[in-house]
């Protein structure tokens, strides 16, 4: 039997008795974690020893909410990130493709509504820059698109292209399209024409460039929020090849249709995946639902009026939802609802209750995704049924706050990203990165959560600071409750006697330096199932932070 005992660090468990002073792992799991003394005897002279040279070792991150492929894919687009106005996307684009002039179409992400005047773009803005080529650019929580003429006409939207339901193709006084189209406009207008623009080779090198960033970063297993067909052919491909260093869990993506039967012919397809996938590197745990959209864009379902008086239905009613959460209950299937306004949050309740009502007595894990604006009283409901918050610390970043606290205008925003409330009421509280619409390294994640301060721009005020969260319960949150929100708490997310061994070293032990230093922070080591998949080259700056740790202790 192949054995390592890991040694001379500070291991956080995440577990019952959260730190331990050793490690010993056998045939790729954790067989002892505790006192050195004992894992040495469980060891004996057989195991390998490994000495982390006084390092802080934490369970490998559980991305509680991710798009693997998409985080991937958006590493080689224009990076809009970060861009105030106008000219300064219109800089960004147009020196891309200045560099890329045989690039046949130009792709961005990472755009905020409030760098555009009015929080709407407009195709006539890339077409400054850009007008012989298609240019798409998604907007940063991926909830809509601005296309220039070229794309709008690449896409086939013209004066006649209907909405679909819970969509808009947005235009002007004169019926035109204006290039910004969102929510499933987006979805099924748009999208599918990119999607066929896109090789199974570009498929496999953006789920590698993924999987690179979370063995780098110490991501060890993620929730895919929107599983298709080509990202499953994918991330099949990889598993078939031995190239998976993350455990993805995924849920199968089930669009509106208006047309009930084929609603839930959706489902039936995620139940036959389900039972398909069931391997330790590839899972689909359930379905992923879009209740409504983002405050940033105006399409969350919000109980009253945005700032401006305006008011956005939800992408799924209560009649259109509750069978489909119905008959997935029914199948066993998890459920997992995008629901931000509260308005939504209602709505995505109810649809668990109806599932309860129906199906009758059973263990269930639903989810509810993001939670951003929740009343009081809905958090206290959907505590007592059991369902999951699942949140992004770093969507409550200060820097991209101004738009969305700008589109509600009054006590709402003192409420925003509510963290404490949902376990303070009982529900399980898991956080994730919503990755590409946010970076998808943990550490400054971490650093969001547990200061509500910017990893973006540290210098601005904290956003809310009565609901940090403190950094155990934080990385815990990011751990450990991320694997059991998808059914994987007897496979990882602790360190723990009979769970895959996977974990990551850092280069300092961030439970006792500033909090600030979480920004800096770099993972030495990452460790799946056993099996190194990262090692830092350089490793000096860890030896002189072990160093500097064991003074000051």
């Amino acid at each position: 039997m192949a054995s390592e005992l890991y040694g001379n660090a500070r291991f956080f468990t995440a577990d019952r008795r959260r730190w331990a002073e050793a490690l010993l792992v056998v045939n790729g799991r954790i067989a002892y974690v505790g006192d050195e003394q004992t894992a040495r005897r469980l060891g004996g002279d057989e195991a390998e020893d490994v000495d982390l040279d006084g390092a802080t070792v934490l369970p490998g991150f559980v991305d509680g909410h991710a798009h693997v492929v998409g985080t991937g894919e958006a590493a080689v687009q224009v990076d809009l990130w970060g861009a105030t106005d106008v000219e300064e996307i219109q800089r960004r684009i147009g020196e891309w493709a200045r560099a890329h002039p045989d690039a046949p179409v130009i792709r961005a992400h990472g755009w905020n509504h409030g760098a555009l005047p009015g929080g709407a773009p407009d195709r006539l803005q890339l077409d400054t820059v850009v007008s012989d080529r298609p240019v798409f650019a998604q907007a940063y929580d991926f909830h809509s698109i601005w296309l220039n003429t070229a794309a709008l006409d690449m896409v086939g939207i013209d004066a006649h292209t209907q909405n679909p339901p819970g969509g808009t193709v947005h235009r002007d006084a004169e019926g035109h399209a204006t290039g910004y189209v969102d929510e499933t406009a987006m979805h099924r207008l748009v999208w599918p024409v990119l999607d066929a623009q896109v090789s199974d080779a570009d498929r496999d090198d953006a789920l590698a460039a993924a999987l690179d960033s979370y063995r780098q970063t110490g991501v060890t297993a993620t929730t895919e929020m929107a599983l298709d067909d080509g990202d499953l052919a994918a991330m099949q491909r990889a598993e078939r090849e031995g190239t998976l260093t993350a455990r993805i869990v995924a849920h199968w993506r089930v669009q509106p249709t208006g047309d009930p039967v084929q609603n839930l012919t959706q489902v039936d397809k995620a139940a036959g995946l389900a039972a398909e996938h069931r391997s330790e590197w590839l899972r689909i745990a359930g379905i992923k639902v879009m209740v409504d959209g983002t405050v940033d864009g105006c399409t969350a379902a919000l109980g009253a009026p945005y700032a401006d008086g305006s008011t956005a239905d939800p992408v799924w009613s209560l009649e259109e939802l509750a069978p489909v959460v119905v008959a997935a209950d029914a199948a066993g299937l998890q459920v997992a609802m995008h629901a931000i306004g509260d308005e939504a949050i209602r709505i995505a309740i109810a649809a668990v209750e109806r599932a309860i009502a129906v199906n009758g007595p059973a263990e269930r894990r639903h989810r509810i995704e993001h939670l951003e604006v929740a009343d009081p009283a809905d958090i206290e409901r959907l505590a007592a049924l059991g369902i999951t918050a699942s949140m992004q610390p770093v969507h409550a970043d200060p820097a991209i706050q101004d738009n969305w606290r700008a589109q509600l205008g009054d006590a709402r925003i003192e409420r925003g990203y509510p963290w404490p409330e949902m376990s303070d009421a009982g529900a399980p509280l898991v956080f994730g990165t919503d990755s590409p619409t946010s970076p998808e390294s943990p550490l400054p994640n971490m650093y969001v959560a547990a200061t509500r301060r910017s990893a973006l721009d540290p210098a601005r005020e904290a956003n809310l600071p009565k609901y940090a969260v403190p950094l155990v319960d934080s990385i815990e949150h990011a751990t450990r409750d991320a694997a059991w929100a998808c059914r994987s708490e007897d496979r990882y997310g602790r360190l723990a006697a009979g769970l895959h061994a996977d974990f990551i070293v850092l280069d300092r032990d961030v439970f006792n330096r500033p909090l600030e230093e979480l920004l800096e922070a770099r993972v030495v080591r990452t460790v799946v199932g056993g099996r190194t998949v990262h090692l830092a080259q350089d490793t000096t700056d860890q030896r002189e932070h072990a160093a500097a740790e064991r003074l000051l202790a």
